[in-house]
């Protein structure tokens, strides 16, 4: 029915079926029989022929005022898809998690700017069940995840961008906010903060894993749903969590982040993108995010 729309806009255009037809490239019989379909599909007249060629009639007005907008749309929008199909796009959406974004995503947009400075950027601070689901539904074109992108992993292109070492969370007044470095074992029997699995999935499941690889398992005290809230409750509960190392450089009132000297525990930061063909500018951001992730010490 679009391509019978797309014929009668160009026949109102030219306001003769003949030039529509030329225009076109198909006979003038065979657009006629067209837009004989189209009016019998729709009820009712949609041209009137006069002598000067043919013009709409009230519902042909009618239906130029409510399809153009749509062919326009429609139009646009094939012609975006053949350019991703193409692997060109000027839009790169991209989920990721604040706590990574100044470490590694900031100076790799910087590098992907100098390269691609045509390309819009939409940038999406979302948690990681987000991001997956954000992927999975074509919302976002990469995402920057911690190891919970393992879960999903298999859905898309995924490449570990590094290994990074692991700190405790615990409160200033804590004996072991007072010590340059933790073991694990040094949190057997303390009460651990857990993140909601629907939002952060895999997160308690590695903390577990650490844990039992230190010969215990946590005993999480209290789950809540999202990094802010974990950090806030190690101070008014006292409880502790496990976090990538990266922490240690941020500051939060309250919070002692500590470095956990075993050689087992580690967090990887991960990205994932979609499959097929990627534009130019994804690929682009990944081969940045992977040297950014070279480089730091």
């Amino acid at each position: 029915m679009m391509d019978r729309i797309k014929a009668l806009l160009t026949v109102i255009e030219e306001g003769s079926v003949n030039r529509a037809a030329v225009r076109l490239r198909i006979t003038q019989p065979a657009l006629s029989r067209q837009m004989q379909a189209l009016e019998h599909e729709l009820g009712g007249r949609l041209l009137e022929r006069e002598t000067s060629g043919v013009k709409p009639t009230g519902l042909g007005h009618a239906l130029v005022k409510s399809m153009r907008p749509l062919v326009e749309n429609y139009d646009a929008a094939l012609a975006d898809l053949r350019r991703q199909a193409r692997g060109e796009h000027s839009e790169l959406r991209v989920g990721y998690l604040f706590s990574a974004a100044q470490s590694m995503l900031t100076p790799a947009l910087a590098r992907l700017r100098k390269s691609h400075p045509q390309v819009k950027l939409k940038l999406h601070d979302m948690s990681p069940r987000e991001q997956i689901d954000g992927l999975r539904s074509g919302e976002l074109d990469l995402a920057l995840i911690g190891q919970e992108g393992m879960l999903a992993a298999r859905e898309f292109h995924s490449a570990r961008l590094r290994s990074f070492t692991v700190c405790g969370a615990v409160a200033d007044g804590d004996s072991l906010a007072q010590k340059k470095r933790i073991t694990l074992k040094e949190l057997k029997g303390r009460d651990f903060i857990g993140v909601d699995e629907d939002q952060v999935p895999g997160r308690n499941r590695w903390m577990t894993a650490l844990c039992k690889s230190a010969g215990f398992k946590p005993r999480f005290a209290i789950v809540v749903d999202g990094i802010t809230h974990v950090l806030s409750q190690v101070v008014s509960e006292s409880a502790v969590t496990l976090l990538p190392g990266y922490f240690e450089k941020l500051q939060h009132p309250g919070v002692t982040f500590v470095p956990v000297s075993d050689d087992t525990a580690r967090w990887d930061c991960m990205v994932l993108w979609q499959k097929g063909r990627a534009s130019a500018a994804a690929r682009a951001l990944v081969d940045a995010l992977k040297q950014v992730a070279a480089e730091i010490k």
